[in-house]
């Protein structure tokens, strides 16, 4: 039975990884921190651990006594990482000193797996030009705009430094995420269900997405193949505009009306700014801070998914339509809608 070590586990993306593996017969090993929520794994039985990333000694005493008893891993997929966090730096400490302690360890005890996932993200790249409005492509520089997109940069270039001989990975930069158990998204539809549409700026903005599930296939797609190294920006190949994307959330949720409220995006960017310093003195994070207004504020989100067509031969399961629809019908079989 091949063995499968998924960090992160109980978070969103991470519950499906977990379920996916379970599916397809792996000896599934779930790692999150003893004392995190089980939530999202409810109804999954993994086998838990808890890593001590912040520590690479301490993490090779750890994977050296998992070697003794489980041998070497033949998948590894590192889900692990902050979205959010109160200090900025949390998100260099979380996202790319951990990940740096993890890999280190993992060589250095002779627990390098066959197969090595990154997941980053496409906000490691930033978003793409707003006058041509071309694609985001493999071969353009990255321009993260984002204290999160900075942290995922630094950890792809870290693993770049690595021999794929010896350390065999694929890196993947999921666009939006959404499904089941997503909480970002799901504030848009609660929000239109209540009648209340606010929008940033004027100018449309184009926007991508990839369904959870979709998502994880294409992992396990990636898994199928040889580490060489090589990183893709995962979507369904679809573009939204934001305008549309609202009016399918209304048409899906019933909603015949809403109040629509466009923001002039420099209000926004002040109101930003400013919940920034006073969240810093409460030491709290605000929903609407810098980073988010870099997101909200970005116009081009389309991204280049031929790499990934070609190599795996993704084709996405779910649009837009399809994902939503599942998505909603959870929310409302959960009792958050």
């Amino acid at each position: 039975m091949k063995k499968i070590l998924i960090t992160g586990a109980n978070g969103f993306v991470g519950s499906f990884f977990v379920e996916e593996a379970l599916r397809r017969g792996y000896d599934v090993y779930a790692a999150m921190r003893s004392d995190s929520s089980k939530a999202n794994l409810e109804g999954l039985n993994p086998k838990f651990i808890d890593l001590p990333y912040a520590d690479k000694n301490r993490m090779k005493k750890c994977l050296a006594g998992l070697k003794a008893v489980v041998g070497q891993f033949d998948l590894i997929i590192h889900a692990m990482g902050l979205t959010k966090c109160k200090h900025k730096e949390d998100f260099d400490i979380v996202n790319y000193e951990y990940t740096c302690n993890f890999v280190n360890a993992l060589m250095e005890s002779g627990m390098t797996p066959k197969h090595f996932i990154y997941m980053s993200s496409l906000s490691a790249f930033g978003s793409g030009d707003r006058k041509t409005l071309e694609e985001i492509k493999l071969t353009d520089e990255p321009k993260p705009d984002t204290a999160y997109g900075a942290s995922k940069l630094k950890s792809e270039r870290f693993l770049a430094t690595l021999d794929t001989k010896a350390f065999p990975y694929t890196i993947l930069r999921p666009t939006g995420v959404y499904g089941p158990k997503e909480k970002d998204y799901f504030v848009m539809l609660d929000t239109i269900k209540k009648h209340l549409n606010p929008g940033i700026g004027f100018a449309p903005q184009y926007i991508t997405f990839i369904y959870v599930r979709d998502l994880v296939e294409v992992a396990f797609l990636a898994a199928e193949k040889q580490g060489t190294g090589k990183a893709y920006f995962v979507a369904d190949g679809d573009v939204w505009t934001s305008d549309a994307y609202q009016k399918l959330c209304k048409q899906l949720l019933g909603v015949k009306w809403t109040l629509n409220i466009k923001v002039p995006c420099c209000l926004v960017k002040v109101l930003a700014f400013l919940f920034d310093k006073i969240g810093g003195l409460f030491g709290v994070t605000p929903t609407l801070n810098m980073d988010k207004y870099n997101i909200l504020s970005a116009t081009n989100w389309k991204c280049d998914i031929e790499p990934l067509r070609k190599d795996f031969g993704f084709k996405a399961k779910y649009n837009l339509v399809k994902g939503l629809k599942e998505s909603i019908r959870w929310y409302r079989q959960k009792g958050w809608l």
